[in-house]
């Protein structure tokens, strides 16, 4: 089953080409990861298929309908998005900002239901936040507070979860904490995920498959044996690259030994987030 369908999608930022014509397809319950050099439009694709940009050509489509079909309140039940950085929120206890995550579930300004609680009761639980539910955000280690915003996405409890470099700013140990908690929850509750990683070797080990983006369109797409590859990082990034098979999945790691020349996008993402 198709969950997201990109048609012929093109995107502008202050009239520029971000990404011309991209066609993509993400299959439910999978994990896709998005790799590709800085600027080349890697957030600004989330972007587009949360509706957070709009495009100028092409088409988003959700469940077979085209995304400007749906209302705010149930696209919100269908995708939720944890961008890179977060917005600033006021200093609040973890179970707080978690039920923020019921708003598209629930009539407005109404309490929280004893349904509510219990699926926040069940997103702190997944993702290993219960424990300091009654925390303050300010008490929270970076790792910790990026679960806490994993358990308020998984509260509105979406179809498809988007994560923008979900492990940025994270040592090692929390980077992989993130990886499992993402494949817990696509294994067991088959949550279909889309996410932006420059790691490739945690892309390459956790997902299904891997969309390869270069100056806007898909370089290359598919398994991750298959994607990544020496000639696709000599392409794509501008280095050389040695690659090996991960000891417990098998799954292609690479090893970079020196650098080409280089890379370059069609327009960088951080002049995107900064005019979204």
């Amino acid at each position: 089953m198709i969950a997201l369908s990109m048609q012929d999608v093109s995107l502008k930022y202050n009239g520029k080409p971000v990404i011309e014509h991209l066609k993509w397809q993400v299959e439910a319950g999978r994990i896709y990861s998005i790799i590709g050099p800085n600027g080349c439009g890697k957030s600004t694709l989330l972007k587009a298929i949360a509706r957070q940009l709009k495009c100028s050509g092409g088409s988003v489509l959700v469940d077979g309908k085209q995304l400007d079909s749906f209302s705010p309140r149930q696209l919100a039940r269908r995708l939720a998005m944890l961008a890179q950085s977060q917005d600033p929120v006021p200093d609040m206890s973890v179970r707080t900002l978690v039920g923020y995550g019921r708003f598209p579930h629930k009539p407005a300004w109404s309490p929280m239901r004893k349904e509510d609680e219990a699926i926040i009761d069940w997103a702190l639980t997944q993702t290993g936040t219960m424990k300091f539910a009654e925390r303050k955000l300010s008490a929270l280690s970076g790792g910790e507070r990026q679960k806490v915003w994993i358990a308020m996405a998984l509260a509105q409890q979406p179809d498809v979860l988007l994560l923008d470099e979900p492990t940025t700013y994270l040592d090692i140990q929390h980077q992989l904490e993130i990886m499992e908690l993402v494949a817990s929850l696509n294994r067991l509750h088959k949550v279909t995920i889309i996410m932006v990683l420059h790691d490739m070797n945690h892309a390459a080990v956790y997902s299904d498959e891997l969309a390869v983006m270069r100056k806007g369109k898909i370089y290359a797409q598919g398994k991750p044996e298959d994607t990544l590859t020496e000639q696709m990082l000599a392409d794509v990034f501008g280095v050389r690259a040695q690659l090996s098979r991960h000891p417990e999945s098998g799954r292609p790691v690479c090893l970079v030994t020196g650098v080409i020349g280089p890379s370059t996008g069609s327009e960088s993402d951080e002049a995107i987030r900064a005019g979204s």
